[in-house]
């Protein structure tokens, strides 16, 4: 098998292998790096059927992270996938009212980022060997509220490796923010941002392209890498679980070899939609792609329009992982749809930072027709969960529920079968669902909240809700979100940036 290498979204600086891809996370010049071709799957789609989860695994990835011997990526795949979910299945496909959610939130921090999140502290420890390494590895990474757990939870007491995670202090979960503040481990920090996602995200950007900042750290003998869906050791494991979800259909007899299926994606930053895009362009049949938005629907505008404009207003909304109004990881599919040049992403990329929106043209609209966009207001979102119970007794989360309104919205009158990733578990946004059902709550705690849920949905509690009821806050610091790199340099012992 020819070696697959990874270029920026933003230069045509040299190519470099899969597992240098891993360890830098961000290109030099502040590109993302996306794979010279994509490429084909080559196991037949009938044969998908009989394969497991781990299996499917391995069949994807490998053909994404080549210079990975088949030992190294089988071993990163066992380590990952082997006792750290609910569930034997690991991703169970759920049917409920003729649509099936693809359930990705059984792991260890019941949300979809734990797929990705799993492994990826074992193909960037491996990745490290490989190259040689001798430096720390620092994860550096802002969370709406799911990646930071899964990440910390990945990361934690990993040799060679520390992690620190911004959050907005208050734009996450009490949940959430639980999961994340009393999280163990020696190697883990946790900071509250004054402020919100997109200004977590655009502080941890400017850290990675600190050329001072890198320099200091090389010499204290660390370097910066990243656990956000910008890693392409983030996206290419999320790109398995859409052709799990098509072989699992197979084998169930629910559709046909071949037959085109669509999927609905709840998304903020734009990586869980993208990797199903991946999975489109290696061969799975899939028809359309809804690209789901809360009321904070910069994507939505743009697939209607074109125009990418985040000078809007930033709404707190009760599916806050989707709270974002730079998604970042549209810049690889931008990249794709200017036929790969990478001078025009970097000017469309400079004018979102510099005057806040972009405009694609005509041709490059036209390239868009896998997808089309959808969004559900709060009160939709609410009455999604509400209906959903009452005709079937299942409880979704709120960001799932922003999903399925998409769903029975466009998607449904098509005919055609739908997969639904399902992308937390309901008992993250305890009070959120739980008022969507009626129970309005006051004067009880979330984690009391919790209680009631499992005897409304007969769901059991999950062992990550059971872990942090009486678990000690670890992690109480706080900065504006002009203090970050001066945070950082704290944690890591570097002296106070020079004025």
């Amino acid at each position: 098998m020819m070696e697959l290498r990874y270029k920026s979204t933003r230069s045509d600086a040299d190519p470099i292998s899969a597992s240098q891809a891993i360890l830098k996370g961000l290109a030099d010049d502040g590109g993302l790096f996306v794979p010279e071709t994509i490429p084909a799957l080559d196991v037949e789609l009938e044969a998908l059927a009989g394969l497991s989860y781990k299996e499917t695994a391995y069949e994807v990835m490998k053909l994404f992270l080549t210079d990975f011997t088949k030992e190294e990526l089988q071993s990163c795949i066992d380590g990952a996938y082997d006792g750290t979910f609910d569930v034997d299945e690991i991703v169970p496909l759920v049917k409920k009212d003729g649509a099936y959610y693809l359930e990705l939130f059984h792991g260890r921090t019941i949300a979809f980022k734990d797929m990705a999140l799993s492994i990826l502290p074992y193909l960037m420890t491996t990745a490290a060997k490989k190259n040689g390494v001798k430096n720390e590895i620092v994860i550096l990474t802002a969370t709406s509220g799911d990646t930071g757990k899964a990440a910390l939870a990945g990361f934690a007491d990993v040799p060679g490796t520390s992690i620190i995670v911004f959050y907005p202090k208050n734009g996450v979960s009490p949940i959430q923010e639980k999961q994340m503040v009393t999280q163990k481990g020696k190697n883990t920090h946790v900071v509250g941002i004054e402020g919100n996602f997109d200004d977590a995200q655009t502080g941890v950007k400017a850290m990675f392209h600190s050329r001072e900042l890198a320099q200091e750290m090389d010499q204290a003998g660390y370097q910066f890498s990243s656990a956000n869906s910008i890693n392409i050791g983030r996206l290419v494991p999320q790109i398995v679980y859409y052709v799990y979800a098509y072989g699992r259909l197979l084998r169930e007899g629910e559709i046909s070899c071949g037959e085109k299926i669509h999927v609905v994606v709840p998304t903020g930053n734009f990586g869980n939609i993208l990797a199903a895009y991946y999975a489109k362009n290696m061969g799975l049949p899939i028809e359309t792609l809804f690209c789901a938005s809360n009321e904070n629907k910069v994507l939505f505008d743009f697939f209607q329009t074109g125009t990418y404009d985040r000078k809007r207003e930033f709404i707190l909304t009760s599916s806050p992982s989707m709270d974002i109004l730079i998604s970042s990881n549209l810049e690889r599919l931008i990249y794709r749809i200017t036929g790969e040049d990478a001078e025009k992403t970097r000017e469309l990329m400079e004018a979102l930072t510099t005057g806040g929106e972009y405009r694609i043209t005509d041709e490059m609209q036209a390239r868009l027709n896998d997808f089309t966009g959808g969004f559900a207001t709060e009160d939709e979102t609410r009455a999604a969960i509400r209906a959903m119970y009452e005709r079937t007794g299942y409880v979704m989360d709120t960001h799932t529920a922003v999903a399925s309104h998409v769903y029975y919205d466009k998607a449904q009158k098509t005919g055609r079968k739908t997969v639904i990733a399902s992308t937390a578990s309901p008992y993250k946004f305890t009070r959120s669902v739980m008022n969507a059902l009626g129970e309005k709550g006051d004067g009880v705690s979330d984690l009391e909240l919790v209680d009631q849920l499992e005897k409304l949905s007969g769901v059991p509690v999950p062992n990550a809700i059971e872990e942090i009821r009486s678990a000690d806050v670890l992690h109480d610091t706080i900065c504006d979100r002009t203090e970050m790199e001066k945070t950082v340099r704290e944690i890591l012992g570097l002296p106070a940036k020079k004025r």
